[in-house]
């Protein structure tokens, strides 16, 4: 049968983001998905009166996992999509999932997406940054942050394509074969030309390790799509 995946992210009463915005289309592409809420908001983080609901805690997820587990639903997980997490025990306990499921399919994938911040700011704590960064990341197959949670993971600041090389690279280093900067605003050089045609795209820039040189640096490709803003 088809793996299922199992989606652990945000719900919110107005609006699309999190389970609200993936559940639906992964559905329509053929996929059966199991969905955990990890937070329930009235709204998501870009309104000006945030946050208004509730925070699971990682207790509840790992209540949530002895279900799974005790009823045999984990057998057939293929993926595990993660999303905006609002505490670091809900984070941690996300590891818990990811290892008990790998252990009932060693062939599992991990789709990562750092929920963070933008535009300069977090809207998680702060701390789960590192967590992330030491923990989390390591163990995903496909990691998916934005210009501001990329350079908080890498600490590198993403202006140039030369720096989402670099950012991208060390993000490799750290274990994810595949790595999606959602949106980017990129400058091309130092001319002040180019820095003004670029203020008007957001980029999405991919890459997918090959493997190893012969100086053991990691070897990529590397897609770049530009949107108009």
């Amino acid at each position: 049968s088809t793996p299922r995946v199992l989606s652990i992210q945000s719900h919110v009463v107005h609006g699309y983001v999190g389970n609200k915005a993936a559940v639906f289309p992964l559905q329509l592409l053929g996929f059966d998905v199991d969905f955990v809420n990890s937070v329930h908001f009235a709204s998501h983080t870009g309104y000006k009166h945030f946050p208004f609901g509730e925070v699971m805690n990682g207790d509840q997820l790992l209540t949530i996992l002895k279900g799974l587990e005790a009823n045999d639903l984990l057998e057939n997980i293929g993926f595990i999509l993660t999303g905006y997490i609002g505490s670091i025990s809900f984070l941690e306990a996300v590891l818990d999932v990811f290892k008990t499921a790998k252990r009932h399919n060693p062939q599992l994938r991990f789709v990562c997406d750092p929920v963070m911040g933008d535009d300069g700011k977090f809207y998680v704590p702060p701390e789960l940054a590192k967590v992330y960064r030491d923990v989390v990341i390591p163990k995903a197959d496909v990691v998916t942050p934005n210009q501001f949670e990329v350079e908080q993971l890498t600490d590198i600041k993403v202006k140039s394509m030369r720096d989402a090389k670099l950012a991208s690279e060390k993000l490799h280093k750290m274990g994810p074969s595949i790595v999606f900067i959602t949106s980017a605003i990129i400058i091309e050089d130092e001319d002040e030309s180019s820095s003004s045609a670029a203020s008007n795209n957001i980029s999405i820039i991919a890459s997918k390790r090959n493997g190893h040189n012969d100086d053991g640096d990691c070897t990529f490709e590397m897609w770049r799509i530009d949107c108009p803003r």
